[in-house]
């Protein structure tokens, strides 16, 4: 499992311009499909998604504390996404859910390896390397996906809703 882990970690840089341009294209068909409708969130929400991970990659992961600075640009994602919903969210799409779940379990995943690896100084291969190794991908092809296609895959939007409608309700 190791050294499966170790070879993902060499196409990194690859995998993320993927996933870059997965946004890129988001973005484009998300405004190509709304170029007519008044409702413009998917797209700025897809532009926001597409802005930050253009700037990530120009990031020297060589250089120190890159899980930091990872953990950072999401942290600002987050914070830009909803300053959005604040001023010009006016209809939330399942991506805004989506994308701020994905993007703080990033940052927490971010914070973790920052941790075990700046802090810690472990460079020794456990669990925590393989959950990030592994998750990491997964949510960031899933928030790419939802933006696109704008469906609620996974029911993470009737579980908060769920969840939200069970803590409002009087005992």
């Amino acid at each position: 499992m190791e050294e499966l882990f170790w070879q993902l970690n060499s196409v990194n840089e690859y995998f993320g311009i993927f996933i870059t341009w997965l946004f890129v294209f988001s973005f484009l068909f998300t405004l190509s499909a709304a170029i007519n409708k008044q409702d413009k969130s998917r797209v700025h929400l897809c532009f926001i998604m597409m802005v930050s991970y253009t700037f990530s990659l120009f990031m020297d992961i060589t250089t120190a504390a890159p899980h930091l600075k990872l953990f950072i640009f999401d942290v600002l994602t987050i914070a830009v996404i909803f300053m959005w919903r604040i001023f010009l969210g006016r209809k939330i799409p399942y991506g805004f859910y989506y994308l701020i779940v994905g993007l703080a379990i990033n940052a927490s995943l971010f914070m973790g390896m920052y941790i075990d690896n700046t802090l810690y100084g472990n460079w020794d291969f456990w669990w925590l390397w393989m959950l990030y190794g592994f998750l990491m991908p997964i949510i960031d092809i899933t928030m790419a996906l939802i933006l696109t296609i704008n469906k609620d895959l996974l029911k993470l939007v009737w579980l908060i809703k769920k969840l939200k409608s069970s803590i409002q309700k009087p005992n």
